[in-house]
């Protein structure tokens, strides 16, 4: 009978030691899950990926398109001379015809190539302006345009400018200026030029 308490207390102290063991498990686990979360409801989260701060800019509609120069040729009956056309071809805004013309009128004024004809504008002059609107194309040259050359020569460049600038619209209308102002003569000769110039009336008033 004396032994039966003793027992009892070494039950209690076992069960006590048990007792703390396990609220000391559950602490650890209890941490360990707060601080590692784990959802096994979705093992793939979604990825996000972070947008460009910079958008990309649309590149500028453009177009390769036949534009057309003119060089100044001797007729095939060798009596007078003629405007023959060359084609080239540009890239420039399909919507702004003005870059077509100014492409065309770049390479005008840099020469005719090999086996194309000749030019009489004189060498160093220079496009200062081209705008086409509607039905009309203003052609603004250097002064350098107006020298050199008797009457055939300056026929002969209006000619060329008059045609090249109405390459994509024949029935268009052209005004002719020098350094930015309109002429109405050109040149020592004193040709006379009746703004707008056309296709229509440079036939019927000049020729070659």
């Amino acid at each position: 009978m004396t032994e039966q308490p003793k027992n009892n207390r070494i039950s209690s102290g076992i069960a006590a030691t048990i007792t703390t063991a396990a609220v000391a498990v559950a602490g650890v686990v209890g941490y360990f899950t707060i601080n590692n979360p784990s959802d096994t409801s979705n093992p793939n989260p979604p990825i996000v990926t972070q947008q460009p701060t910079n958008p990309v800019e649309t590149p500028k509609a453009t177009n390769e398109k036949t534009a057309t120069v003119y060089w100044i040729q001797e007729s095939q009956d060798g009596n007078n001379f003629e405007l023959v056309p060359q084609s080239i071809q540009v890239q420039a805004d399909v919507n702004n015809p003005s870059e077509f013309l100014e492409a065309s009128f770049q390479r005008l004024l840099a020469g005719p190539t090999e086996g194309s004809g000749s030019s009489t504008i004189p060498e160093g002059t220079k496009l200062l302006d081209i705008k086409a609107q509607g039905d009309e194309v203003r052609v603004n040259l250097s002064s350098d345009f107006q020298f050199g050359g008797g009457s055939a020569s300056m026929i002969g460049r209006v000619g060329q400018v008059v045609y090249t600038a109405t390459a994509l619209n024949p029935n268009a209308k052209v005004y002719l200026e020098l350094d930015g102002e309109q002429i109405e003569v050109l040149g020592g000769e004193g040709l006379d030029l009746q703004q707008p110039l056309t296709r229509d009336n440079y036939q019927k008033n000049f020729e070659l």
